[in-house]
């Protein structure tokens, strides 16, 4: 998870085995929605801008549950949206990109690259040593005088 200016929030815990974006999703979003609360990030009114394969109502439901503005593309294999109430805006979807540089940005680390990792907590604490390095480095670019 990335704020819009693709600096990393977290990440949740991995899966074993292989699974789809929707894979306990209740449990995965409720992770991450703590994990911003415990940082003193309030989630209500936020925007989510998520691709297709997050298009379900249970989704959009666990999102208006917690007041956060689901904008998720909609998936072609679900069919044509039946519901009129469901809102998606196409400019804001745009911006999604900033999850992918982040995202890109993470795969510069070699550590990250290589998914040999045989535990649980060490491929997340790589991950967490990955989101300071680049916080730092992002403010270290604007500290300099």
């Amino acid at each position: 998870m990335a704020d819009k200016k693709g600096q990393m929030l977290g990440c949740s815990q991995p899966e074993a085995g292989v699974h789809h974006y929707l894979y306990d999703i209740g449990l995965v979003f409720t992770e991450l929605c703590n994990l911003l609360k415990e940082a003193g990030i309030e989630t209500e009114g936020l925007f989510l801008k998520a691709d297709a394969g997050f298009d379900s109502d249970g989704f959009r439901s666990l999102c208006a549950d917690r007041k956060i503005e689901a904008n998720n593309a909609f998936n072609p294999r679900n069919g044509e949206p039946s519901d009129d109430s469901l809102y998606f805006e196409e400019q804001l979807f745009k911006r999604r990109n900033t999850i992918e540089r982040a995202i890109a940005w993470l795969d510069s680390f070699k550590a990250l690259l290589i998914r040999f990792e045989t535990k649980a907590i060490h491929w997340v604490n790589l991950h967490l040593l990955a989101f300071m390095v680049l916080f730092i480095r992002k403010i270290n670019k604007t500290l300099k005088l």
